[in-house]
């Protein structure tokens, strides 16, 4: 992979596409993006609570990137974080929560100021995904936090056999349900020619790595590869809620376009069984 120019500025061209999958009521997904920060989270709680908990959570996530003059470093996404953990807690009284996935560009600098390689700072909190595409390959950067991630890790478990086994949508970290809410962070170094999928597990669960990587293959438009990928998604049943981010990494600008944060919804719902 070719290293960019020191000082060059990189910004995501992006599509976003969503739906609440054939067996649920209510979408609780959230999903928020800009030039420079992409990020999905995926509610839970049923009825309203979980859709309130995923937006809560990007709008301090949207307003703290804004702050922060669209230049995170892990540290201030961590406090972000942090102080998403604990708004989510008093408004859910414990009982509400959310993933969160998703990746910042950074215009690294050195203690001196210089410019160095533009990187990506990816994040994550339980098991929705962010992927990175390049050159044709397909590689999750994110690692989950779940049951079947852990018995992967001590080689109880093959990626076959997690796929269908039982406790395979039990996660081990969340936002907001008074559980281990520490986020993992990845440095990615970029040359300006990647593409970043950020996704809810209903993606990765109803569609395999291949069949993901050839619809990013075959679709260069970000938008019709989102609005692909979420069909895939329902054509393998839809069992849960699907969003999906797809950006492209392209020589930009240094100001950010805007951020459009989610609204909170006050609407009750009634969540169908499976």
């Amino acid at each position: 992979m070719t290293g960019l120019n020191p000082g060059v500025s990189l910004r995501f061209s992006h599509g976003q596409a969503t739906d609440r999958g054939l067996r649920r009521a209510l979408n609780e997904d959230s999903l928020l993006a800009s030039e420079r920060l992409l990020a999905i989270a995926d509610g839970m709680g049923g009825h309203e609570a979980g859709e309130i908990a995923s937006a809560l959570c990007l709008k301090i996530l949207g307003e703290g990137f804004q702050d922060a003059g669209a230049n995170l470093d892990p540290e201030t996404l961590d406090t972000l974080l942090n102080e998403a953990d604990r708004s989510i807690v008093e408004a859910g009284s414990g009982r509400a929560g959310t993933t969160l996935t998703g990746a910042v560009l950074i215009d690294a600098r050195t203690s001196s100021g210089q410019a160095e390689q533009p990187q990506l700072l990816v994040f994550n909190v339980g098991d929705s995904r962010t992927y990175l595409w390049a050159q044709g390959l397909l590689q999750q950067v994110s690692v989950d936090h779940s049951e079947v991630q852990e018995l992967m890790d001590i080689g109880q478990l093959d990626a076959a056999q997690a796929a269908t086994h039982p406790r395979r949508h039990v996660i081990t970290r969340a936002l907001g349900i008074n559980a281990n809410s520490q986020p993992d962070y990845w440095l990615v170094p970029l040359a300006g020619c990647e593409r970043i999928l950020v996704c809810s597990d209903g993606l990765s669960s109803e569609v395999g790595d291949a069949a993901i990587q050839e619809i990013l293959t075959r679709f260069p438009d970000p938008q019709q590869a989102s609005e692909e990928l979420v069909q895939a998604a329902l054509d393998a049943g839809g069992r849960d809620n699907i969003s999906v981010i797809v950006a492209d990494v392209q020589y930009g600008h240094p100001d950010d376009a805007g951020i459009t944060i989610p609204r909170i919804s006050t609407t009750s719902h009634q969540e169908e069984k499976s």
